[in-house]
C-alpha cells in the first residue's frame, strides 16, 4: 500500500463503493464506484473477497500509521447497500463519520469529482439506503460525474434508469478512467491528510485525457 502519514482525525477508516453486482452491470456508470475500490484493491495489493456476514466483497488492510482500513463493495443491489455498509460499522465498531462513500452523480459533468463531509441522497438510491440505515447524513462522501442523459428531466424515470445502468460510450470511458485514477489520488491524500484537506484539494477538479 503507498505509503500515507495519519495527522487527521476525519482519515477514512472504511472506503464503501457504490454499484449493482453481477457481470451485466459491469462498467455501467451506476457501478463506477466498484471501478474505483477495484482499482485501489489493485494498487495496493489487497484482493476482495465474498463475505457473506457484511453482504459484500471485502478487504482489509493498514494505513501507515497501523490504523485498520477496510474496503467494501456491498453485493446486494444498490437501494440496499445500506445494509452492507451498517453490517460492517457494527462489526468494527466504527461511527459514520468513519465511512467515505464513493459513487456516480448525474449532476456533475464526466469526470468531475466533488467530494464532502454530509449531504442529502441527492436521488441516489445506494444513498438512500445508506442514510437509513446509519441514521444520519453526516458521513463523507466523494461523487464522481457521469451526466445526465441528453433530454432528459429528473422526472424522466426511464430514461434516468437506462442512462445509469448503460455503459459509456469510447470517449466517456477515456475520461473515466482518467477520473479512477484521479480519485485513487484523493482517496490517498484523504488517508494521509484528511478529508478536508483532500476537499481543498481536488473539489472541482475535472479529469482530463
Amino acid at each position: 500500500m503507498t505509503t500515507i502519514e495519519a495527522d487527521s482525525p476525519q482519515m477514512p477508516k472504511l472506503l464503501v463503493g457504490l454499484g449493482n453486482p453481477g457481470q451485466k452491470y459491469e462498467r455501467t456508470r451506476h457501478n463506477i464506484g466498484f471501478e474505483i475500490i477495484d482499482n485501489l484493491a489493485k494498487a495496493w495489493s489487497v484482493p476482495l473477497s465474498d463475505n457473506k456476514r457484511f453482504q459484500g466483497h471485502v478487504a482489509e488492510t493498514r494505513a501507515a500509521s497501523g490504523d485498520r482500513l477496510i474496503l467494501l463493495k456491498p453485493s446486494t443491489y444498490m437501494n440496499l447497500s445500506g445494509q452492507s455498509v451498517r453490517s460492517v460499522l457494527d462489526w468494527y465498531k466504527l461511527q459514520p463519520i468513519h465511512v467515505l462513500v464513493i459513487y456516480d452523480d448525474m449532476d456533475l459533468p464526466i469526470g468531475k469529482l466533488r467530494m464532502r463531509m454530509s449531504g442529502s441522497a441527492g436521488g441516489h438510491n445506494g444513498m438512500k439506503s445508506i442514510i437509513s440505515h446509519l441514521g444520519t447524513q453526516d458521513f463523507p462522501r466523494l461523487r464522481l460525474g457521469i451526466s445526465r442523459v441528453d433530454g432528459a428531466d429528473k422526472q424522466a424515470n426511464r430514461a434516468v434508469v437506462g442512462h445509469v445502468l448503460g455503459k459509456f460510450a469510447p470517449d466517456e470511458r477515456k475520461v473515466v478512467d482518467a477520473a479512477i485514477n484521479l480519485a485513487g489520488e484523493a482517496i490517498e491524500f484523504s488517508l494521509g491528510k484528511g478529508i478536508e484537506r483532500a476537499m481543498s484539494l481536488y473539489n472541482g477538479r475535472e479529469a482530463t485525457v
